[in-house]
Order: structure tokens, then sequence, then C-alpha cells
């Protein structure tokens, strides 16, 4: 599956949330965010970037999803 262009940071925040993503701080223009997935915490940091490059998406969503144990493609089809 395709992954979205022209997403900024509130953006991506926003859908994380679903997977049980919360904001736990943030230093310049980079958002912390904190789950925790089968009693183990997942950091994750987030550019509030307008947009995030593509890349940084990529590896964004492949770490999601390494961490919740689904393809990235099942992370894809859950958040957008």
């Amino acid at each position: 599956m395709k992954i979205p262009r022209d997403i900024n940071g509130k953006e991506i925040i926003r859908k994380l949330r679903k997977l049980g993503y919360e904001q736990t701080r943030q230093s310049g223009s980079h958002i912390r965010l904190t789950a925790t997935i089968e009693g183990k915490k997942h950091h994750i940091t987030i550019p509030n970037h307008n947009p995030i490059k593509i890349g940084t998406l990529n590896n964004i969503l492949k770490d999601v999803a390494l961490h919740h144990n689904k393809s990235k493609d099942e992370i894809i089809k859950s958040l957008f």
C-alpha cells in the first residue's frame, strides 16, 4: 500500500492516538509519543514539520508496525 504524501506532524500524531500513543514531551519541533504495548513502553519521535519527508514517515510507520506486531500495510490501512 502506498504511503500518503503531504501529511504534517500534527496529522500523524492525531492518527497515532488511535493506536494508544500519547504525547509525553516536546523539544523544539520534535514531539515524543509513548504507548504501552503488551506491558512494554514504546517511544517514537515525530518531527512537527509540514510536510514530513516520505522517508521519515516510512520509518515511523515501520517502527510502529514492528512494535504492534503488524505489517506496515496493516498500520497504513488502520490509520489512513
